[in-house]
């Protein structure tokens, strides 16, 4: 028997002798992949824990253990070669109006959070593409929306619940807590987050339009007046010809704002059409265009939650470098156009603001994330990644960490001052393990 056989053996006993205890957890019948299908999970241990005791309960009785949100995530970072722990039953969702805040559940969406919030007449302050995504998830990699002045999804955590690896209930609170920015961006590694609070504030409504080719050129001088042309902005290439395909701008709505669109946009063309972001797609699954007013939460995705999201089979890639060298961070990757493009579906520039928590990809400096989703070319794409995070690497990029990336593990945790400081947090935390993964391991523990 190898390895591999060996560890699901001893996982499937494990599982079944949590059943009747945790009351909750089911085994699945087949090997489960991401959403994508480029991703297969090692183990086909699923608990589903329906109260926060299942989850201490399977904590205390798991020997390893690794929390699957909405499965996002395009690499092993929520994998597990024994069990893992789907919290989509803890659905829960309060607003608290003193506070201005809003708790949720572990396996809220932000498709399912959004329209309920925009109800109670609150608003998030950001957002990412797609809706379909786990609130919990998305914070604790990073994930984020767009706009110079807004931070990643992570930056409207105020407090988190988590149980810890001996199955005690922790809470934390930005306001009270010095090591809150530590744990947000968790990378799962600290323990099984079973609730989130987050900041919110008025409801409000937006509008988006889409300009057509925009050379890159004008993005030399005028980039950070680009991107700050809209509450979030997006710019879309395929590397090819100089050029920005699209420009996807999405602003609150005015009192003054006038009637008619622009035609055009520093030299781009206003859309003609209703587009999506990759040529040759239908746009029935984006969200609305042409500047018609919407609620926040229709207009900052790109995609509508009742579709597919983005491409549906793909691979993303993402990097993360200093704003102010996005402009020369976008020459050198497209001095690799043609090794690119035959592989790529688009790739998607935005802005994210600095912030202070940890292990953020974002952390003491305003950014430009250069996004890939590259069509289900697993080796293609693992050869070209190398060659981008080459081109990348004078820019000191830092990948989002659910994404595919082949960065050596001592180039990556040279790019986070504060790694120290987290990794004695798990220790301290999970002194023995249960939450990592070969993940962890790799990318956060290897020397």
């Amino acid at each position: 028997m190898n390895k591999r056989d060996f560890l699901k053996t001893t996982g499937a006993f494990l599982a079944s002798s949590l059943l009747p205890r945790v009351g909750s957890a089911q085994a699945a019948t087949e090997h489960r992949t991401n959403w994508a299908g480029n991703y297969t999970f090692h183990t086909d241990n699923l608990l589903q824990p329906k109260t926060v005791e299942d989850v201490q309960k399977a904590v205390i009785s798991c020997h390893k253990l690794k929390a699957l949100g909405s499965r996002h995530s395009f690499n092993g970072i929520a994998d597990s070669t024994q069990n893992q722990i789907s919290l989509k039953q803890l659905d829960t969702m309060k607003i608290d109006k003193n506070a201005h805040a809003v708790t949720v559940g572990a396996g809220v969406t932000y498709g399912q959070l959004c329209p309920w919030l925009d109800a109670q007449g609150y608003a998030l302050h950001n957002l990412a593409s797609l809706p379909h995504i786990s609130v919990v998830g998305a914070c604790a990699t990073g994930t984020h929306g767009s706009g110079p002045h807004n931070g990643n999804l992570s930056t409207a955590v105020a407090g988190l619940e988590l149980v810890s690896a001996d199955g005690k209930i922790i809470t934390l609170s930005r306001q009270k807590d010095d090591r809150f920015p530590g744990f947000v961006v968790s990378l799962g590694g600290l323990g099984i987050v079973t609730g989130i609070t987050l900041n919110v504030e008025p409801t409000f409504q937006m509008k988006q339009v889409v300009y057509e080719n925009l050379s890159m050129d004008q993005l030399e001088h005028n980039m950070d007046t680009i991107f700050g042309s809209g509450y979030n902005t997006s710019l879309f290439t395929d590397w090819q010809n100089h050029r920005i395909t699209q420009v996807w701008i999405k602003s609150r709505v005015q009192p003054d704002d006038p009637s008619t669109l622009a035609p055009q946009f520093y030299g781009a063309t206003l859309q003609t059409q209703k587009l999506h972001p990759v040529a040759g797609h239908s746009a029935e699954s984006c969200t609305d265009q042409f500047g018609i007013p919407g609620p926040w939460y229709e207009r900052m995705p790109h995609f509508k939650m009742n579709f597919t999201p983005s491409n549906g089979k793909e691979i993303q890639s993402e990097y993360f470098v200093p704003r102010e060298h996005g402009y020369q961070a976008m020459l050198a990757v497209e001095q690799l156009r043609d090794h690119i493009t035959p592989h790529l579906y688009i790739t998607e520039l935005r802005t994210i603001a600095a912030d202070d928590l940890w292990m953020s990809e974002a952390y003491k400096r305003d950014s430009m994330a250069i996004h890939f989703t590259w069509k289900p070319e697993t080796d293609a794409v693992n050869q070209v990644l190398p060659l981008i995070e080459a081109k990348l690497a004078p820019f000191d990029a830092r990948p989002h960490w659910a994404k595919v990336f082949t960065m050596p593990p001592s180039h990556l945790q040279s790019l986070y001052t504060q790694l120290p400081a987290f990794r004695q947090l798990l220790q301290q935390h999970d002194p023995n393990g249960k939450f990592r993964n070969e993940y962890l391991d790799r990318n956060i523990f290897t020397a």
